[in-house]
């Protein structure tokens, strides 16, 4: 695809872009380097590097366990702590042996269970093309002797077979009601051909929710009773909302208890959807708010929940999900809904009230091919440059 020395190509939700190779080091201290070009009248914000020389980074984490721990995954396998500037030189946890990575598979979400702090449980979720390409959700536990995982104690929860190596989902995590959420994608190649995303007798195309501190019915965790579809003949009970593309990235509000989405679109619109219980987001027959090109041009829309916001390839490929700002640092920043897209670089800000969208923005233009934000335990945001940085956004213009 190019000539120029080492390279890796990034196949992120069906777009290829090529960079150059990251930096060989695998750990780096704090740097003073700055991005800033935030609009007018929008909160001033830029992006201060804490850590470079990372592999594929794809997102960053804390564990709720009052350490100042940030944990970022590596696409291909592995979980690196970042602490106090620096990238320890031994994994918190590596399972490059298992993981089917390149593209838009590889190690790709990571959730610290509610009480990690007591039981030292965290769950993952990779793609593996052992016996077939599929999903895997599984635990590990803390050794306290090391601080770390031992990969070889697994243990999978469940596993989700997957078409075509493309539109994997990602993002796992604990919602407020002590449940795990899953988010997974259509199963891949494009305008979903199976029409998974409709159909509630699979997990794709869906967000899923279980109960990972119970087992029931012959299965690693149980089904929670208030799941919208246990009752529905022929339906997958963990299934919590559907219609989705792929929804890359997504994050509770901690103080509301919103769910926000990033949902990656076709070849039209980009979306950021706020999920909720049954809803039915419109995939495939939609794509962000308007009927989908090529497929269902006259739909209803009338049958399906709506994005809160979308926007058009003009203004990017391929949407970042972020995190509403309950931080203290950045003035006129806390309640906003920050995301990214990875195409443009380009950062927004958007306000919503719990029925429509206000005072969106622009914040920065970055020139990064964002993969992720991340949250530290203050509320802080950070993002993960594809290239190997670790930037966190901070309150101020670039000098």
């Amino acid at each position: 695809m190019i000539s120029f020395g080492k390279a890796f190509s990034f196949l992120l939700f069906g777009l290829w872009l090529v960079f150059p190779a990251s930096c060989n080091s695998s750990s780096s201290k704090s740097t003073s380097s700055t991005i800033g070009g935030g609009t007018s009248g929008a909160p001033a914000i830029r992006l201060e590097s804490v850590a470079t020389g990372l592999d594929d980074p794809i997102g960053l984490f804390n564990a709720g366990d009052g350490s100042g721990r940030l944990f970022v995954i590596e696409q291909g396998g592995t979980i690196r702590i970042l602490q106090n500037g620096a990238v320890g030189e031994t994994p918190f946890l590596d399972i490059q042996d298992r993981v089917s990575a390149g593209g838009e598979r590889g190690l790709l979400g990571l959730a610290f269970h509610p009480k990690f702090e007591e039981n030292r449980r965290f769950f993952v979720n990779y793609t593996s093309d052992a016996g077939g390409l599929h999903t895997v959700i599984s635990e590990f536990t803390v050794d306290p002797a090391t601080g770390r995982a031992d990969p070889a104690n697994e243990r999978i929860l469940l596993t989700i077979p997957q078409p075509f190596s493309n539109h994997n989902g990602g993002t796992i995590l604990f919602g407020p009601d002590g449940f795990l959420y899953i988010g997974m994608g259509d199963g891949g190649a494009g305008n979903d051909p199976q029409n998974n995303a409709q159909s509630l007798g699979t997990p794709l195309g869906k967000m899923l929710r279980i109960d990972v501190d119970q087992k029931a019915g012959g299965k690693e965790y149980a089904v929670p009773a208030d799941n919208p579809f246990v009752s529905t003949p022929g339906a997958a009970p963990e299934i919590w909302a559907y219609g989705l593309r792929n929804p890359w990235r997504f994050s509770f509000d901690r103080q509301a208890g919103l769910l926000y989405a990033g949902d990656v679109g076709q070849n039209a619109r980009e979306e950021i959807d706020v999920i909720r219980k049954g809803g039915n987001y419109g995939w495939r027959v939609m794509e962000g708010m308007i009927c989908t090109p090529g497929v269902s041009p006259d739909c209803d829309k009338s049958q399906y929940l709506l994005p809160i916001l979308d926007y058009p390839r003009s203004e990017g490929t391929t949407v970042i999900g972020g995190y509403v700002y309950r931080g203290s640092a950045i003035p006129n920043l806390p309640g906003a809904y920050l995301y990214a897209d990875f195409g443009s670089g380009r950062l927004w800000m958007l306000r919503y009230d719990g029925k429509a969208v206000s005072d969106q923005r622009l914040l920065l233009e970055t020139g990064k091919n964002i993969s992720s934000f991340g949250e530290d335990e203050q509320g802080e945001l950070y993002i993960t440059a594809y290239d190997g940085e670790i930037f966190k956004i901070v309150s101020g213009q670039a000098t």
